[in-house]
């Protein structure tokens, strides 16, 4: 299994741990990464992932209310809500992963995590997301200024 996937993995379990609980991120992280055997890389990775959306949670979750309206966010399975973040954080915000690589590895992470339907709902909710990407980069820009 390839290094990041490895780390967003972990990132995933302690998104969904800290959406279900009031564990601590800190010690969910670290837990995780013992479990998952990570690297230094691979857990600083994890870490920046998991900050990340974790900071811009509601940014993230209005940009994927906007491009997916027939699913409301609150009955988005905890699973697919954090992938998405996830996959959108890292395209979008962290813009360090090329697009085509997002995806997919969202994709891969709703097939081992997800339901059956999870893996398309994921596409099609990041396609929707990948027509507007310059956009949402451009306004996510102008707002930091």
């Amino acid at each position: 299994m390839k290094s990041r996937t490895q780390a967003r993995i972990v990132a995933l379990q302690v998104l969904f741990e800290m959406d279900m609980t009031d564990h601590l991120l800190g010690e969910v992280l670290e837990e995780r990464s013992l479990d998952q055997k990570l690297d230094d890389t691979q857990f600083e990775f994890a870490r920046t992932l998991i900050t990340g959306v974790r900071e811009n949670t509601l940014t993230l979750d209005s940009l994927i209310s906007e491009h997916a309206p027939e699913w409301p966010l609150d009955q988005v399975a905890v699973v697919d809500r954090n992938i998405l973040r996830m996959a959108l954080w890292e395209v979008a915000f962290y813009k360090k992963t090329p697009l085509k690589v997002g995806i997919n590895e969202a994709v891969e992470l709703a097939k081992m995590f997800g339901t059956d339907s999870s893996p398309r709902f994921i596409n099609g909710v990041l396609g929707s997301l990948a027509t507007n990407l310059d956009h949402i980069i451009q306004s996510k820009e102008n707002d930091g200024e």
